[in-house]
C-alpha cells in the first residue's frame, strides 16, 4: 500500500511528476538554522559523484521505519525506529538515516542533504558489472556505449577563461567508465592501494551471486583479507582504522579529491570510487559490519567537505550505487541483489532538507518479482536535474547526447539553490 503524503513545506519542482515530498525542511526548521547558511555563494560549480560498488542496502542505509512490513522483511537487520536504542535518525515520519550516518544527518538539518529512496537505474537484471555499467554508461542496457554520460557532460560544459585544461578527475587508479570519452580527464589515486584486484571480486561476486553458501565464503574471505592481510603491526591498524569507521581507503581519497579540486587550476569535477557494499553475509543493523562501512563512508564525506572549505558552497556531491538489495534477510544474515535503492544528493549548493520518494511499499503485492523494492524514480532524472540546474548543461544536450535514450526520465526540479 502507498503511505499517504506529508509536505511540511512548498518546494519548487514540477507538479506533474508523481513523487512525495517527505519532512522537507522540518528539521532545518527546528534547528534553528541562520538564513544566512542558506544564501547562494556565486562562483564556479564543482561536482564530485561518489559511486558504491557492490549494491548499498537502501533499507539499511534508509530505514523506512514507518512502514509495517519492513520489520518483518529485514527482522534482525532491520534498524529500530528513532528514539529506540540504537535507532534510526528522523528524516519524517517514514524514513530515516542509519545511526552510523551522523553527519548526513546534520547536513540534512541544515538543508544540504536530499534523500532519493526507491530509485534505481534502468537495469532489472541484477549483475554488478552489467548494473554498474548502465549506472556509468547513462544508457537502459549495460552494452552500446564505450563512453560514460559525465564524460559527455563534461565536453559541453560551458567554456570561458578562467576553466581549468583539466576539469575532471577520476581519484583512482584507472579511469571509471562514468568519465571515458573523447573530453580529457585525469586519473589520480592515493599511495596506499589495495592488494586484491576489486574488479576480480566483483565478478566473483556475480558468478556467487545465486549460491548462498559460495556468496557467504567470499564475503567472509574478503573481510579475512582485509583483516589479514600483510604484518601483525598492519593487521592491527586496520582494526583500529575499522573500529573508526574507516575500513577502506575512503577517507583519504575524499581528502585528495577535495585537495586537487581546491588547488590553483583544480578541477572542477571528481569521480569518487568505494567498494565493499555486497553485503550477502553478516551484514548487521545498527551495528556490524555494513554499519562500519557507513560510519566510514560518512566521515569521508565530512573529509570531503571540510577539505573543500571555502568551495562547500558551490558544491554538488552525488552519492550512487549499482542496485539495491532484497527486502528479506537471506539465510546468512545478509541481503542478495535486488533492485531499487536509496541515493543521496548534498553539497552548500543543495536545497536539501528534503526526501523525495513515490514509496510504494514492501507489502508482498508491492515488491518487484516478490523480493526487491520497486523503484518508482529513475537515477537518470537526478542526474539530469544535477547537470542542469548545477552544471548548466542545455536540456536538448541532456536528452538528445548525454542521455540519449531516457525519454521517459525527465529531470527533477529544485535540487539546486537558485
Amino acid at each position: 500500500m502507498r503511505l499517504p503524503m506529508q509536505i511540511p513545506r512548498p518546494c519548487p519542482v514540477n507538479s506533474t511528476r508523481r513523487r512525495f515530498l517527505l519532512g522537507a525542511g522540518a528539521l532545518a526548521a527546528s534547528a534553528g538554522i541562520p538564513n544566512a547558511l542558506f544564501a547562494h555563494t556565486g562562483g564556479t560549480p564543482r561536482l564530485v559523484v561518489v559511486i558504491l560498488r557492490g549494491a548499498l542496502d537502501g533499507l539499511a542505509a534508509v530505514p523506512p521505519y514507518g512502514d509495517p512490513a519492513y520489520v518483518s522483511l529485514h527482522r534482525e537487520l532491520a534498524i529500530a525506529a528513532p528514539g529506540s536504542p540504537d535507532g534510526a535518525l528522523a528524516l519524517n515520519a517514514t524514513f530515516g538515516l542509519h545511526p552510523s550516518f551522523s553527519y548526513l544527518h546534520e547536513r540534512f538539518a541544515a538543508g544540504e542533504l536530499v534523500v532519493f529512496d526507491a530509485v534505481a537505474s534502468p537495469y532489472r537484471d541484477r549483475s554488478h558489472f552489467d548494473g554498474q555499467n548502465v549506472l556509468e554508461n547513462g544508457l537502459a542496457k549495460p552494452v552500446g556505449s564505450a563512453d560514460g554520460w559525465l564524460n559527455r557532460a563534461l565536453a559541453a560544459l560551458p567554456r570561458g577563461a578562467g576553466r581549468p585544461v583539466d576539469r575532471a578527475v577520476a581519484i583512482s587508479q584507472n579511469v571509471p567508465l562514468i568519465l571515458r570519452g573523447e573530453a580529457a580527464v585525469i586519473s589520480k589515486s592515493p599511495q596506499a592501494t589495495p592488494d586484491v584486484d576489486e574488479d576480480l571480486l566483483t565478478r566473483l561476486a556475480d558468478l556467487y551471486s545465486k549460491d548462498d553458501w559460495f556468496s557467504a565464503r567470499l564475503s567472509e574471505a574478503v573481510q579475512t583479507e582485509k583483516m589479514m592481510d600483510g604484518s601483525a603491526e598492519d593487521a592491527a591498524r586496520t582494526m583500529a582504522a575499522a573500529r573508526l569507521g574507516y575500513p577502506d581507503r575512503t577517507g583519504a581519497v575524499a581528502r585528495m579529491a577535495a585537495e586537487l579540486m581546491r588547488s590553483e587550476g583544480g578541477p572542477e569535477i571528481a569521480v569518487i570510487e568505494a567498494s565493499g557494499w555486497d553485503t550477502h553475509a553478516n551484514q548487521g543493523g545498527a551495528k556490524g559490519v555494513l554499519a562500519t562501512r557507513l560510519a566510514g563512508l560518512d566521515k569521508a564525506l565530512k573529509t570531503l567537505a571540510d577539505g573543500l572549505g571555502p568551495l562547500w558552497p558551490q558544491t554538488a556531491v552525488l552519492v550512487v550505487t549499482e542496485f539495491g538489495r532484497t527486502a528479506a534477510i537471506n539465510g546468512t544474515r545478509g541481503t542478495d541483489h535486488g533492485t531499487g535503492g536509496c541515493a543521496f544528493l548534498l553539497g552548500g549548493a543543495v536545497r536539501g532538507g528534503q526526501v523525495i520518494a513515490d514509496w510504494p511499499g514492501l507489502g508482498p503485492k508491492a515488491l518487484l518479482d516478490n523480493r526487491d523494492l520497486k523503484p518508482t524514480l529513475d537515477l537518470r532524472s537526478v542526474f539530469k536535474a544535477v547537470l542542469d540546474e548545477h552544471m548548466h548543461v542545455d536540456a536538448n544536450t541532456l536528452a538528445r547526447r548525454v542521455f540519449p535514450d531516457s525519454s521517459g526520465a525527465r529531470p527533477l526540479q529544485g535540487l539546486i539553490r537558485a
